[in-house]
């Protein structure tokens, strides 16, 4: 039996539930969308599906240093469905700039398709979620947002530059992309820069061009 069939055995029982089911197997797709990121063991690239897992985790983690009280509870919800639109649209990557802001209509539709998906109000409340993230203007946004940044920043430091050395990316990039950090997390922002500086000193980051 395959995925439609079942859905439609679904269906014929529980119309709710059937499209609750359908959305739980669209975002499976998630965990094919690879990122220019690798494992902090550099084995492979990994997930949009890993990212989100990973960062939900980080949240919970450093909630202690966020800049103001959050509910945490909406920013893990934040972090689970910001990346889910990469389904359609595909993972960017954040130095390419150009890039960035050619998908922007894309991951607008894609947000109106998957998120529509599913029955309301559950729809529209992870789509809201969604819009929070893109907007960044909520104390669970801007952390949640810092976290985003934090977290593949680790990684590439963990493998000696990884995704930064293999497209020429130098310091100054670095920091101002990743100066997001900031934006929820100051103190991890303060110890982040100094280990960045340290990268670019041993050799495991290029510097800003002369």
């Amino acid at each position: 039996m395959d995925a439609d069939k079942a859905i439609g055995i679904a269906a014929d029982i529980d119309t709710d539930l059937a499209e609750r089911l359908r959305f739980v197997l669209e975002i499976d797709r998630l965990k094919s969308v690879l990122r220019q990121t690798m494992l902090a063991d550099g084995s492979r690239q990994e997930n949009s599906a890993e990212h989100s897992w990973h960062l939900a985790m980080t949240a919970l983690v450093l909630a202690p240093f966020a800049d103001e009280p959050v509910d945490l509870e909406r920013v893990v919800k934040i972090l689970l469905v910001h990346d889910i639109v990469e389904i359609d649209a595909g993972d960017v990557f954040i130095y390419d700039t150009e890039a960035r802001a050619a998908v922007a209509e894309a991951e607008q539709e894609a947000a109106d398709r998957i998120f529509g998906m599913l029955p309301e109000p559950q729809g529209s409340d992870l789509r809201s979620a969604w819009d929070e993230y893109e907007a960044r203007e909520t104390p669970e946004a801007k952390f949640a947002y810092s976290c985003d940044r934090l977290q593949p920043l680790m990684l590439n430091l963990a493998i000696g530059g990884g995704s930064w050395n293999r497209h020429g990316i130098t310091a100054d990039q670095v920091k101002k992309i990743n100066g997001g950090i900031a934006l929820g997390l100051t103190r991890v922002w303060e110890v982040a820069d100094a280990i960045l500086d340290a990268s670019v000193a041993d050799g495991s980051l290029a510097p800003p061009p002369s």
